[in-house]
Parts: structure tokens; sequence; C-alpha cells
């Protein structure tokens, strides 16, 4: 497998992976189509808040990776979200996402402190896959306000 940036070519194929995550038991609920626009542009101008991964397999595009930075003082630094990690259904199974866990061990930027996912706590697989990279529960309740 290949882990590289996303790139410009990868728009369409991206956007067709995102929807597919989002309307997949993985996620709460759908979000709207003008979201991935808005991410994708983020990804292209920079890398400052966001960075998106391709993943590839056999010469094929088969999932994506996107990753948000933030600075927490609790951490004492950088904190690095895995916001959404998606491989196309055919391609599951086999280590995938096990070996974008190895390469990001190589790859985040120097100063990260903390990485942090979310799950669907229903989403067995994917968890058991976080735990095995030492993913823990934080004691705490996580909450959101809509602005």
């Amino acid at each position: 497998m290949i882990v590289r940036k996303i790139r410009m070519d990868d728009r369409e194929e991206y956007f067709e992976m995102a929807a597919d995550f989002y309307s997949s038991d993985a996620v709460c609920h759908p979000i709207p189509p003008s979201h991935f626009e808005k991410t994708f542009t983020e990804l292209m101008r920079s890398q400052e808040y966001a960075e998106g991964y391709v993943l590839e397999y056999d010469g094929k595009t088969v999932g994506y990776a996107l990753l948000a930075k933030t600075f927490s003082q609790e951490a004492g630094g950088m904190v690095v979200w895995i916001e959404e990690l998606y491989v196309k259904p055919k391609y599951r199974g086999r280590g995938l996402g096990h070996k974008f866990f190895e390469y990001l061990k190589d790859h985040l930027p120097q100063n990260t402190k903390r990485l942090r996912l979310e799950a669907e706590s229903d989403n067995q697989k994917a968890i058991s896959l976080y735990r095995r990279f030492g993913f823990q529960n934080f004691p705490y309740y996580q909450m959101f306000r809509k602005i």
C-alpha cells in the first residue's frame, strides 16, 4: 500500500469516497456535500490546519484519511485529530488501516503530543484497530455546539 498526500486530481474520487463514508454506519449523520468542497479547498490551500492523504493499493485509490491539527494546553502541544479514515468496502480486511497507522507514526509533525480520533460505539472493528495502536477512551464526555 502507498500513502500519499492528496492532490488536486483526486478531487472527484475523494468526493465519492467521502459521500460513501458519510452514508455509512461509521458516522452519526450525513453532512452536506458542500462540506466536502470546503474541506478539499482547505487541503489544497495549506497544511496548516488539515492534511489529506490518499491510500493506494495495487495502483488503485482505495481510501483516504483526513487529519486536523490543533494546539492543546492539556496535551502540552500539538494534537492531531484523525478526522476520517476510510477504506472502500471491497478493500477492507487487508490491513490497510493498520498500514496507515504505521505510516502515520513516522510522518506526524515533530511537535505532536497526542493523537485523537472518534468512533461510533458499534464500530468494533475500527475500535479494535485503534486499541492495538494504543488509543484509549477519555474519562470524560466530548461535547459540541453548532455556531
